[in-house]
């Protein structure tokens, strides 16, 4: 990312950044982003990414990268790379500070028998199901277990021979003995550690058993990597009295300030881990890299910028109140980031052969395009003009009302950066199916317009020769509702756009797109922005994704209601 990239607006955290560094708390600032290896990252650990790293640069401080990987069950070094990949690119680096909370296991182990020994944590025998049914309400406390009262060497005895894998899956945990009637229930002796046999941990293979939960993991080390604040969404609220508690009943020297702020809500999504899981998992998108989801990999593949991502971040802003951000804002910050830096190009998604029956056989012309209208600096690019061209079919009808601004039999159109042709004949098959044009064109028009006479419009084309034949994928929406998991009665499954993804074969684009680079991002005119899939993509067929419309077509359904 650019150091030229300006600072984010201010905002509540900033604030307490700012009055930490005045009063002398703190001299420097340390942040961290701490996923989980469970899945791929979306667009709301986005905001996170651009929250934290964004603070530590605009301080000068530092922030850290740091896998939260205490749960081996569901963790994997593919999601761990997945991670690494989305924050590099997202245009942030981490230099040496590449951590994983299974790098402390050691001593989370060390200040676990601490708390033992000072009588704030023991070893419970009670099954999952049983500690539920006794942790109360918001209304009623909860009932202390039975195995509470055991002695400091007990637990000691029983916590070592939990790490030698003495015990069984679910047998015991190891409980902090905190308050079994705090109005906090994440206060009424939450588990520490946990069994788990079986698994291979990704970093520390099978040398633990035991593995410590994320409420006990995520203070120590926060503290143990000196971190001054330590930002997380509002759903840690409640848990923040555990955090301090942690830090506050174990030997160690350093205590970051946990400040929550909003997650991100984007509408016809779901942000859920789980569910998009489901979506990958049942079949319903193709990966965690469909660019139809709202993961960072699926964004990166469907073309959006890293840029246009950071800006939909600072845009939003950061808040402590839930709200559901419209989609609308995220496809107009990639729009306005490609219209400035997007070169134009011409693609036929469609075809219809045109045959321009007065121009030379076997000549080819070579004309002059800019490769953007509002920018000089990005220059032009040559365009082969031939006696046989195509059109897409959705620019030509036999008779048209006065309105339609494109080729009718009969009329005129000027062809992008060429001539002024008139449809003169209209060639159909056995079905009565158009299959070609026979056209004239008007020699004078190049660079002109006709003397005497009004054309309906401008329309795009390639020649048939030399145009290149691609798969192109309009992508859209993935669901046909603002909020696909609102309706608790309903599977927000059932809310998939069936129109998310349409492929068009036999598409033809002009040649130039031939020697694109492969990260460039094209406007195809009238069409949309566009770039190569390359994990899709062959020499002998390009496949081109469209990243977003050019304008937002949602906005008429969305003023008449959803369907």
């Amino acid at each position: 990312m650019s150091d030229n990239e300006p600072k984010a607006s201010t905002n509540f955290i900033r604030q307490i950044i700012d009055a930490d560094l005045a009063s002398g708390k703190h001299a420097t600032v340390k942040t961290r982003f701490p996923p989980e290896p469970n899945g791929y990252l979306h667009i709301g650990h986005a905001k996170s990414i651009v929250l934290n790293f964004g603070i530590a640069r605009d301080y000068g401080g530092t922030c850290n990268l740091r896998f939260d990987d205490t749960n081996p069950h569901k963790e994997n070094q593919e999601f761990v790379d997945s991670i690494i990949n989305d924050v590099r690119w997202l245009g942030y680096d981490w230099d040496d500070r590449l951590y994983y909370a299974s790098d402390y296991f050691e001593q989370l182990y060390g200040f676990a028998v601490e708390l033992i020994r000072t009588g704030k944590a023991y070893v419970c025998d009670l099954t999952a199901e049983e500690v539920r049914q006794r942790r109360g309400t918001l209304t009623e406390p909860g009932k202390e277990s039975p195995y509470r009262s055991r002695s400091i060497d007990e637990n000691l005895d029983l916590f070592v021979r939990m790490r030698a894998g003495e015990f069984p899956d679910g047998a015991r945990t190891l409980r902090a003995r905190i308050d079994m009637a705090s109005p906090n229930l994440n206060l009424r002796d939450p588990v520490l550690y946990r069994i788990r046999h079986g698994v291979i941990h990704h970093q520390t293979g099978e040398a633990w058993c035991i593995y410590p939960m994320y409420d006990y993991t995520h203070p120590i080390s926060d503290a143990l990597e000196g971190i001054t604040h330590s930002l997380c969404t509002l759903e840690f609220e409640d848990h923040r009295p555990l955090y301090d508690w942690t830090l506050d009943n174990i030997s160690i020297g350093c205590h970051p300030q946990q400040i929550e702020f909003s997650r991100l809500n984007l509408q016809y999504t779901v942000m859920s881990k789980r569910k998009l899981t489901q979506l990958v998992g049942e079949g319903h998108v193709a990966g965690w890299d469909d660019p139809r989801m709202p993961t960072i990999a699926g964004l990166r593949r469907r073309g959006y910028t890293p840029a246009s991502i950071r800006d939909f971040c600072h845009r939003i802003g950061i808040t402590k109140s839930d709200n559901t951000v419209e989609m609308g804002l995220l496809e107009n910050c990639i729009r306005e980031d490609l219209d400035r830096t997007a070169p134009r190009r011409m693609a036929v998604l469609r075809p219809l052969k045109v045959v321009i029956t007065d121009y030379p056989v076997g000549r080819a012309e070579e004309l002059v395009a800019p490769n953007h209208p509002k920018d000089e600096t990005m220059g032009s690019r040559t365009v082969v003009f031939e006696r046989e061209v195509y059109i897409d079919r959705e620019d030509f009808r036999e008779e048209a009302p006065s309105s339609y601004k494109r080729l009718v039999r009969g009329g005129e159109v000027r062809l992008r950066n060429a001539y002024v042709i008139r449809c003169d004949e209209v060639v159909k098959d056995a079905a009565g199916a158009v299959v070609e044009l026979r056209c004239s064109h008007d020699p004078a028009t190049l660079g002109h317009n006709p003397e005497g006479r009004k054309v309906r419009g401008v329309i795009h084309w390639a020649p048939a020769s030399r145009a290149i034949p691609a798969e192109v994928r309009l992508y859209d929406r993935l669901f046909t509702v603002p909020s696909p998991d609102a309706d608790k009665d309903r599977d927000f499954k059932s809310y998939l756009n069936p129109e998310s993804l349409v492929t068009i074969e036999g598409c033809m684009l002009e040649p130039s797109l031939a020697a694109a680079d492969g990260d460039a991002r094209f406007q195809f005119e009238r069409e949309g922005y566009f770039w190569q899939d390359a994990s899709e993509s062959t020499p002998e067929r390009p496949v081109y994704n469209r990243i977003v419309t050019l304008r937002d077509s949602w906005a008429k359904i969305e003023s008449k209601g959803a369907p």
